[in-house]
């Protein structure tokens, strides 16, 4: 019996098992928010954290202002150069930004971004960091990677019309002239494709004419224009949209809707013989995943920094003094500021945060946080007692995507465990609050305004549809968010903030450099994924160690 099949047949018998038995209702649901202090973050916006004197002055060769994963890649580059005289300072209790994992009732599971898709060759940083790690590695001649790593299989499935069905493109029941657009859309991606350059980092890639044109129109208003009408397939093209950059079609701009497939796998209707999302090898690309998700990533960042990695601190002022520059930072466990100074900095802030950190911001700087729009997002992890009974279809899968809802289903923690007895496990929910066809409210104060319940109750009715037996299972459910998770790649986006990240000078080649500063955050190349962000702290770690040297 194949791994699949087994993981249906144990799942449904032990849900079976369950439903029959005359059990006492359970206890009620524990939980909370935790992962982020939103407190002291709204006390630096508020000004509440400055202070005119610092109580201790520090020094080191180089500041870097922000602990996610731009600012981890730049410590990395800084270390392989031979520097190690500098200090990572980060906001929160741990580095990793939108990356982190944790656990819930001991089992890990991840607090944002939950996979990385194995990278192509203009991702040569990120390749590097993976054979580091012993992720890659040359076999006879070829590039593999490790199979525990890879996702298992099943990858992903969609419940729809009642049913589970194998990967995320609506497949079940729909007629010949939904499955003539699937083929038209595959079509059109492969055009665009071979006539325009999409990478990923996208500081790779040269911003054309072309890539403006797409830039310049909403996603929904380019599906109009090429005849685009069919629910189904605008159903999953605002679904993947939401999923990666937190903001629907009709938010996000051409470029970024065509980007999402034309930079890594394509798109594949269904019987597309290169390998589709819904054929008889149904799942996307390799991808590489951990029970805490990309948290795994940035503890493996952060192991080697020991103490030049300071956590708690709410830096509240950059600025380029005579022969170097001054960074205040707040420390919350001393309740004390203090002031180091460098002879350089790299600012892995996002840009409305650096914007307001840095004195006398830079043109480049305040173009890019006059432009840049953030996403909310919630990440819910629901310990489980027990397994699920489950639907008819397709079989449980490390993703699970339920159609026409307002999250985005939900990822099991436990799916790349080696032992597949089904037993109790963490279910990680995303919920997307950027503007869509489904939230047109402010997000980020629904976001923190709602108590944790309401995110609660919206869950258990959510994942309630394909597991009614969930309610029963639930013990806890901890809750994180994120207030401006990713920037949205809005229309005009690209054409404000493009011809701008790159400077001229060798050394900085891909940096946002403006004197003493480098900039390196993933909202330099407007929207927050991975590659982006190490790839452009990495290329700013460099810059700086060049200068350096």
């Amino acid at each position: 019996m194949q791994r699949r099949e087994f993981l249906g047949v144990a799942a449904g018998a032990a849900g079976a098992l369950a439903l029959a038995g005359c059990e006492s209702p359970p206890p009620p649901i524990e939980g909370g928010f935790t992962g982020i202090d939103v407190a002291r973050g709204h006390a630096m916006r508020d000004g509440a954290l400055k202070s005119s004197q610092p109580a201790t002055v520090k020094r080191t060769r180089v500041v870097i202002a922000g602990g996610g994963v731009a600012g981890l890649g730049a410590a990395r580059a800084l270390r392989l150069a031979g520097i190690d005289d500098f200090t990572l300072l980060e906001l929160e209790d741990a580095a990793g930004g939108n990356a982190r994992g944790g656990s819930v009732n001991g089992i890990a599971c991840p607090l944002g971004a939950h996979y990385l898709p194995v990278p192509g060759d203009d991702a040569r940083e990120v390749q590097d960091l993976l054979e580091e790690l012993g992720l890659r590695r040359r076999v006879a001649g070829r590039w593999e990677y490790d199979e525990v790593t890879l996702c298992h299989s099943p990858q992903e499935r969609l419940f729809f019309r009642g049913e589970w069905q194998d990967g995320l493109l609506p497949v079940h029941g729909v007629g010949e002239p939904t499955l003539a657009q699937y083929r038209q859309f595959a079509q059109r991606i492969d055009a665009l494709q071979h006539a325009a350059h999409f990478a990923i980092p996208t500081l790779k890639v040269a911003v054309t004419p072309e890539l403006l044109a797409l830039d310049a129109l909403t996603f929904a208003g380019w599906l109009d224009s090429e005849g685009f009408s069919d629910a189904q397939l605008r159903w999953y093209l605002d679904y993947c949209c939401r999923d990666d950059y937190g903001a629907g079609i009709a938010q996000v701009s051409a470029w970024a809707g065509i980007h999402y497939f034309a930079s890594r796998h394509g798109f594949h209707a269904p019987g597309d013989p290169t390998g589709s999302v819904n054929d008889a090898s149904p799942e996307r690309d390799g991808i590489l995943t951990w029970p805490e998700g990309n948290g795994w990533l940035t503890k493996q960042l952060a192991r080697p920094l020991g103490e030049r990695l300071r956590t708690g601190q709410v830096v509240t002022r950059i600025a380029e003094v005579r022969g170097g520059v001054e960074v205040d930072a707040w420390d919350a466990a001393t309740k004390s500021l203090v002031r180091w100074q460098a002879e350089r900095c790299i600012v892995a802030l996002p840009v409305f945060i650096a914007a307001r950190v840095v004195e006398n911001p830079p043109e480049v700087l305040k173009t890019a946080a006059a432009h840049v729009r953030y996403a909310p997002w919630l990440v819910a992890n629901v310990h489980l007692r027990g397994p699920l009974a489950d639907r008819a279809g397709a079989a449980p899968s490390w993703d699970n995507v339920i159609y026409g809802t307002r999250g985005l289903g939900y990822v099991d923690a436990r799916h790349q465990s080696l032992d597949p007895t089904p037993r109790g496990t963490v279910l990680s929910w995303y919920r997307p609050l950027g503007p869509s066809g489904y939230d047109t409210a402010d997000g980020r104060k629904l976001l923190l305004e709602r108590p944790w319940t309401g995110w609660r109750d919206e869950l258990l009715a959510e994942l309630s549809v394909p597991h009614p037996d969930l309610p029963s299972l639930a013990t806890r459910i901890d809750i994180t968010r994120y207030g401006h998770a990713m920037s949205i790649p809005r229309p005009g986006l690209l054409a404000q903030i493009g011809p701008q990240r790159t400077a001229p000078d060798g050394a900085h080649r891909g940096s946002v450099v403006a004197g003493r500063l480098s900039f390196a955050h993933a909202d330099w190349s407007g929207y927050s994924i991975f590659e982006e962000a190490f790839t452009r702290g990495h290329v700013a770690g460099t810059g700086v160690a060049g200068v350096a040297a």
